[in-house]
Formats: structure tokens, C-alpha cells, sequence
């Protein structure tokens, strides 16, 4: 009987534990600020989603990936002209479903991983590399991530890039006042573009 109950207890604890991974979409991260994900981004880009599709890897056929296609506003970092195409690992069975949210004519801010040896990528820190652009009420376009924003800032310096490149007043400010949720992507863009500078 008392071995029973132990057995239970360890079942019990073992769901508990195994809830938020499950309830977790997508891959698990480290938190990243702002200045990190785009020293480590190979391209950031904005545009439109023109297609989302998920398929088979055509090398590794056992791996489910999404492929994505965006039409390019701006291109801050990378080569990347006119269109933009990356291979995404399929980290969630939600995620064939919906197309991990790529909608089509959906707009983004993607700071983007250098693809690997088999073409796959992803944005920097996952959810936390990717901005969805979206109006408010008063029409103003806002930026944020998978996670808020929270802890965007924290850590970003307030003066020189770690290229010795100065903000800007304006981007400065920025980084002291936002502490979380939306951000204006103008603010967003040109904070991003400074950080890069140097970073390429």
C-alpha cells in the first residue's frame, strides 16, 4: 500500500513539473535584452508575411519545418532585398496549425539567427526576436514580442554600443523608460538600427 501511494506522489509531482513545459510553446529560452539579440542577429528585417507554409525538410524528411516568405519594408541588418525567406524547425504540433502565427499580411520585426549548415533559423531568443507590428486605437504602429517585451531594455546601455557607437538622446530615453509591454516602432527601429551599427 505504502509503495503505491509512493509511486503516486511521484507521478503526481512528475505532471506538476512537466505542466508549464507543456504549456510552453515553442522552445524553452534564456532571457535576452535588446542590445544581446541584435549582436547576435545575422539579418533583422521588417516586412509583410507573403506565405507561411509548413513541409518536410527536402534533406532531413523526418523534420517538420515552416517556411516562411516576407515582402521587406526595411532591411536593418543582412543582405536581404525585396523578399525574405527563412526555414524554421517545427517546435510545436500548434504550430503546423496556425503557422507558428505567421499570418498573411501580418507585419514583422524579425531579428534572425544565421542559418545553420541544414538552412534552418529562427529569430534571436525565439519569441523574443520577433516584434509583431500592430496599430492602437489611435493608429499608431507598436512593436512587441512573444514576451511583452519584459526585459527588453534591462541591461542596454544608455550612451555607446559595445562597438563605442553613441545613442541618441531620443534612443536613449527609450531605453530608460520603457520597462515593458508595447513599444512604438519608430522608437523600436531606430533604437535596433543604432545597436547594429558596429555589430555587422
Amino acid at each position: 500500500m505504502r509503495r503505491h501511494l509512493y509511486s503516486a506522489v511521484i507521478l503526481a509531482a512528475a505532471a506538476l513539473a512537466a505542466a508549464p513545459a507543456l504549456a510552453q510553446r515553442g522552445a524553452m529560452t534564456v532571457p535576452r535584452n535588446l542590445e544581446q539579440m541584435v549582436a547576435g542577429a545575422s539579418d533583422i528585417v521588417r516586412g509583410s508575411v507573403v506565405s507561411a507554409r509548413v513541409e518536410k525538410h527536402p534533406e532531413l524528411q523526418n523534420l517538420d519545418t515552416l517556411v516562411v516568405t516576407l515582402r521587406l519594408s526595411d532591411a536593418i541588418k543582412g543582405g536581404a532585398r525585396g523578399t525574405y525567406t527563412f526555414r524554421q524547425y517545427v517546435w510545436d504540433l500548434r504550430d503546423e496549425r496556425d503557422a507558428a502565427g505567421y499570418y498573411k499580411g501580418q507585419e514583422y520585426l524579425l531579428l534572425m539567427n544565421a542559418p545553420s549548415r541544414y538552412g534552418l533559423t529562427s529569430p534571436v531568443g525565439m519569441e523574443q526576436g520577433r516584434f509583431r507590428i500592430v496599430r492602437d486605437g489611435a493608429g499608431r504602429q507598436l512593436a512587441v514580442n512573444g514576451r511583452g517585451n519584459a526585459l527588453l531594455m534591462q541591461g542596454v546601455p544608455t550612451t555607446h554600443t559595445r562597438a563605442g557607437v553613441a545613442l541618441s538622446r531620443d534612443s536613449a530615453d527609450v531605453v530608460i523608460k520603457h520597462q515593458q509591454g508595447p513599444i512604438a516602432v519608430d522608437d523600436l527601429v531606430r533604437l535596433v538600427r543604432e545597436l547594429s551599427q558596429g555589430s555587422s
